[in-house]
């Protein structure tokens, strides 16, 4: 008793020196508590050292007692939700087990969601135990998916990415939650592949990614395990950095004042632009800090490899869940969006985009909303970056060739687009960040709808090719992409291009 009321008048006293929910610095802490045990489990439970079956059992008891330290019982939902669908994946048949696994998956979330939010604490935005939820969300789901493809579905059936993260069998239960609820995951994710998950846990996830791109093997690093060690404490400095700007930072640019109303009959509506986007930008560095951490997190336990650069440094994005100057310096809509939450976006791609046969961009969209949970103004974000999205897709494809003609033609493009896209995105998330109808209706009126109207005349009014044709253009450019491991970056070829290198080391 005594050491609990120590523990509970240090979670107070930090935090009210930080100005942060004590719920809050109780997931710090554990998440660097997490960064130690990664260094250990890297070096005292190398797959050299250890069998798959003691890193899977250290790893889930681990995450287990990470969870209940955080979130108390609320933590058992975790394991709820995974033995439900670990029922339906061995006892439903292979022919529909994905699809009653994403519907209960998603059921079971959002049942949990509709609870915390409307029973408990509406509005409160600090740590909740849905959202590990969320991630374990995406793991049963992508999981299901991914055993259909390689139990139920024939080879020629599948896309190239499909057919390297097919599971071939069944996982065990140990298995199962160890993917799902791993220390180095179960506070913020990011998902990853069960396949990847389970190259790291039994030690083969360096073999693969010493080829190079045509196949050879890599002499200069035939013999040497890379270390994450620079890449860790680079992601750390990032870490802190982007901490310090948003304790600084944004409680001077709240986006709520963005609909006072003193604020905006005295401002123009020029500088209400510029204290969106500012107020936007302070909102920013808190996701920055949690996924850096948490990529850091993995990279220090050895998961998350990802072959080298062209110069030999190694790479260790393969479940890196954002990457900040193409964020900050996006120049379009899908730039952004491919860049911002990763590795959500993959799950998007890979359990909806592809395989939704109606409207895809639509689909995609609202998955995304009812992922998030059940605030109306996620809604409200995601149905306007729908028509966003669209809007964007038709502008480039009908201005941009008209810039192509010179470098200076070129900037010039870039700085407009960059300008635009910045806007759009504050306008697209601003009821994302405020949650409620009345106050986001209220700043849309402030701007009279201004972007909705301008993403409706451009859709009516200029031409853009339908989906399907654009599909096939864009087809041999993914093609080409595939099989690269290059210094290159894009969030959606990465997988394809590891899956490549699967094969030919096979």
């Amino acid at each position: 008793n005594k050491s609990l009321i120590k523990i509970l008048f240090y979670q107070q006293s930090v935090s009210s020196h930080v100005a942060l929910p004590a719920p809050t610095v109780n997931f710090v802490v554990c998440q660097l508590f997490a960064l130690l045990t990664a260094l250990w489990f890297r070096l005292y439970l190398h797959p050299s050292k250890a069998r798959p079956f003691i890193r899977h059992v250290v790893a889930t008891l681990l995450g287990f007692y990470l969870a209940l330290f955080c979130f108390g019982w609320y933590a058992l939902h975790f394991l709820v939700q995974s033995g439900l669908t670990y029922s339906i994946m061995v006892f439903a048949g292979l022919e529909h087990m994905h699809k009653l696994c994403f519907i209960v998956a998603l059921g079971y979330l959002s049942f949990c969601q509709i609870t915390r939010v409307y029973v408990f604490d509406y509005g409160m935005y600090s740590a909740d135990f849905t959202g590990p939820m969320m991630v374990i969300t995406q793991k049963i789901t992508s999981l299901a998916f991914e055993i259909h493809d390689g139990l139920a579905r024939k080879e020629e059936q599948l896309t190239p990415s499909q057919r390297c993260l097919a599971v071939r069998k069944m996982p065990s239960l140990l298995e199962y939650l160890s993917y799902n609820c791993n220390f180095m995951g179960i506070l913020a994710g990011p998902t990853c592949s069960y396949n990847d998950y389970m190259a790291f846990i039994e030690g083969t996830a360096y073999q693969p990614r010493h080829l190079e791109a045509n196949g050879t093997e890599n002499g200069k690093y035939k013999h040497t395990e890379p270390s994450p060690k620079n890449n860790v404490i680079s992601k750390l400095c990032t870490c802190a950095i982007s901490l310090a700007v948003f304790l600084s930072v944004s409680k001077i640019f709240p986006v709520e004042r963005s609909i006072d109303d003193k604020f905006m009959a005295s401002t123009p509506f020029i500088l209400q632009v510029l204290y969106l986007y500012l107020s936007m930008l302070a909102t920013r560095p808190k996701y920055y800090f949690i996924w850096t951490l948490s990529d850091a997190i993995n990279n220090a336990a050895g998961f998350g490899f990802n072959g080298y650069n062209k110069d030999g440094t190694p790479r260790w994005d393969l479940i890196s869940n954002l990457r900040i100057l193409d964020i900050e310096f996006a120049t379009s809509f899908k730039m952004f969006l491919d860049n911002w939450n990763i590795q959500t976006a993959l799950w998007l791609k890979r359990v909806c985009y592809e395989r939704c046969p109606i409207n895809p961009t639509a689909a995609t969209f609202l998955l995304s909303a009812m992922w998030h949970g059940v605030y109306p103004g996620y809604y409200l974000t995601f149905l306007t970056g729908i028509g966003m999205t669209m809007a964007a897709r038709t502008l480039r494809h009908n201005i941009k060739p008209y810039f192509l003609g010179s470098t200076t033609h070129k900037s010039v493009y870039d700085v407009i687009t960059w300008a635009g896209t910045q806007v759009a995105i504050c306008y697209t998330v601003v009821p994302f960040v405020l949650l409620a109808v009345g106050p986001s209706l209220k700043f849309y009126r402030s701007w009279y709808y201004c972007i909705h109207i301008a993403c409706l005349l451009l859709v009516l009014a200029l031409p853009v090719k339908p989906w399907h044709l654009r599909a096939k253009e864009e087809q041999p450019q993914q093609n080409s992409l595939q099989g690269g491991l290059t210094g290159d970056h894009n969030s959606h070829s990465i997988t394809d291009n590891n899956c490549n290198q699967k094969h030919k080391a096979t």
